[in-house]
């Protein structure tokens, strides 16, 4: 019996015929075809995230408008303002989003919601929801004490749509000379559906809650265009909008004057010339018009 064990255990060790392992060069094929697919997956997989995240901030950016309407109708058709007036502060209760973003750690606006989002006069029509205010591209942080803290915002709002605290800033004609929108009727010229409320920004230029169109050169006189704030370009060189109509769309850049490299971590030249950029055009189309009478 104890023969017969042996025997069949010696038997059992040997390798059936057809079963042997591969050689050194069938895993090396093998290696390099997962390799080659690999390389054609990971593009695909790319775009895809990219879609899905552009269909998530244009998601985002319906609610936060939503709530701006909604705002608005509550309110007797008042606008928030697009910044509070740092010198008046009375302001303040009025304004969309208060407090400054920057990389500053002992800036605790950067990452705690409770002193921007959650005092924000939108924040009851939000549902609760930090999310909407942020694209999901971006991924900025503030180190506090060792640890990496997300910020809290990239959506900012048309300068044009309440002003600071209801008025130009004082930044002279560049400003002064178009409508600031105080009321939703107001917008009737040039119509609601033509007129953005947020965008993303970049990480590198976003501050306060507004997003200055630098309006010089409109409407034909390309060559003295330019730019006081940068748009996003998040989703493969574009943009997130949402318009006072309550749609959203992507937008994507043409120039590559837009898009100067991101500055990780800091802040970008954001304020520069840029003569006959399309972008630019179509960003002073779509923030506000002359007024009738300028200053």
């Amino acid at each position: 019996m104890v023969a017969r064990s042996q025997e069949m255990r010696g038997h059992a060790a040997r390798p059936r015929d057809g079963a042997a392992g591969f050689t050194l060069v069938e895993l090396l094929a093998v290696i390099a075809v997962v390799a080659v697919l690999a390389g054609l997956m990971l593009p695909a997989l790319s775009r895809g995230k990219q879609k899905a995240q552009g269909l998530q901030c244009l998601n985002n950016h319906r609610q936060l408008a939503l709530a701006w309407r909604m705002y608005a109708e509550d309110n007797q058709d008042r606008l928030p303002y697009a910044s509070e007036d740092p010198s008046r502060p009375e302001t303040l209760a009025a304004a969309w989003v208060t407090g400054t973003l920057d990389f500053n750690p002992d800036n605790p606006t950067n990452w705690n919601p409770a002193l921007s989002i959650e005092r924000s006069p939108l924040w009851p029509y939000c549902g609760g929801q930090h999310g909407i205010w942020k694209c999901p591209a971006d991924r900025s942080f503030v180190v506090v004490n060792g640890e990496a803290r997300p910020r809290v915002r990239s959506m900012s709002m048309n300068v044009y749509l309440g002003g600071w605290g209801g008025t130009d800033g004082g930044w002279g004609p560049q400003i002064s000379n178009y409508r600031i929108y105080l009321k939703m009727a107001d917008l009737a010229n040039p119509g609601p559906s033509k007129v953005f409320v947020f965008l993303d920004m970049r990480e590198d230029s976003i501050d306060m809650g507004n997003f200055a169109t630098r309006m010089i050169g409109w409407p034909d006189r390309p060559e003295m265009y330019g730019f006081y704030d940068l748009p996003g370009f998040y989703h493969h060189r574009a943009c997130g909008f949402s318009f006072a109509d309550g749609h959203s769309e992507i937008r994507r850049w043409r120039d590559e004057r837009t898009m100067p490299p991101l500055v990780t971590g800091g802040l970008v030249n954001d304020s520069f010339a840029s003569p006959h950029n399309p972008d630019v055009a179509w960003l002073q189309e779509h923030s506000t018009r002359p007024l009738s009478n300028p200053r």
